[in-house]
């Protein structure tokens, strides 16, 4: 478990706020493996270096991002994996490319 905290500072009134908040970490033992071009890999880095994240940061909150844009709202570890669109929508279920002649 990971606690993270937000600081309130009110110069004005010289007070100050902690809040305390216990934040479950997710489990990260699945690997997902992606072929991209080497450019756009190497770019992709580099990018993430000069944020002092790792790609791997980089792609889990790009990942998080849009799982709560498709559900409309914050998703959390640890709870139970929500059924998505519905039925017979077409961009749920992956589509296989036709193999090459």
């Amino acid at each position: 478990m990971l606690v993270a905290y937000a600081l309130d500072y009110n110069d004005s009134q010289l007070t100050c706020r902690i809040t305390l908040t216990a934040v479950t970490l997710e489990d990260r033992t699945a690997r997902f493996t992606i072929l991209i071009d080497p450019r756009k890999k190497a770019l992709f880095e580099r990018l993430c270096a000069q944020e002092d994240l790792t790609p791997s940061q980089v792609v889990r909150r790009m990942i998080r991002s849009y799982i709560e844009q498709r559900l409309g709202r914050p998703w959390t570890p640890g709870e139970e994996d929500p059924i998505v669109g519905g039925g017979a929508d077409s961009r749920s279920a992956p589509k296989r490319r036709a193999p090459r002649p």
